[in-house]
């Protein structure tokens, strides 16, 4: 088993956690890995990303060379362009539909979603409104929608968001619950 994974989005979108419970899950299967993370100016709604390498086998580099990665999971469309050359001829980028528009020269939309059209294996939708629904966070509900991807069981990933979360009490841990199971549903 190996997967190479680009986790990307902007500052205060939880991608840093998603990478940490994707991290905690995969160490709880033995896998190896590797991370490599950059904040930038994510206070101020920067880019942030982070190269996530699992595998069965040793891993001896933190950082996806372009063309390697075998998912991009992005909580904001213009992010998920940004790394697409990344994306390996199979890979997957799932996605937000919906933008963050933080800057004035934000691209055109329909021009970045005809870029992530392009992508064979892609899931992209909402993830902000189903968020909405079960009153939780859009990034947990990106981390349900990559785990038909990720190699890693929901069990797991479950076990995991235990362990990050409990300390933070029981109603947290059920919202992140609740997301990565309404994420996994809309990815269907």
């Amino acid at each position: 088993m190996k997967k190479d994974i680009i986790l990307c989005g902007v500052g205060g979108d939880g991608i840093v956690s998603v990478a940490k419970i994707i991290s905690d899950a995969a160490l709880n299967e033995n896998l190896y890995l590797k991370q490599s993370e950059i904040h930038g100016m994510s206070q101020r709604g920067g880019s942030v990303f982070s190269h996530l390498r699992l595998s069965d086998k040793p891993i001896f580099a933190d950082v996806i060379p372009e063309g390697k990665a075998d998912i991009i999971l992005s909580s904001e469309p213009m992010e998920a362009l940004r790394y697409l050359p990344f994306l390996s001829e199979d890979g997957c980028v799932i996605t937000n539909s919906e933008p963050f528009v933080n800057i004035k020269n934000y691209p055109d939309m329909d021009k970045v979603m005809a870029e992530i059209g392009k992508i064979k294996n892609r899931v992209v939708f909402n993830s902000n409104e189903v968020a909405k629904k079960v009153n939780a966070r859009s990034n947990m509900v990106l981390l349900g929608a990559a785990v038909p991807y990720l190699g890693i069981a929901m069990e797991k990933l479950e076990a995991a968001i235990h362990h990050i979360f409990d300390r933070k009490g029981e109603a947290v841990v059920e919202a992140n619950l609740n997301a990565i199971h309404a994420g996994f549903e809309a990815a269907k």
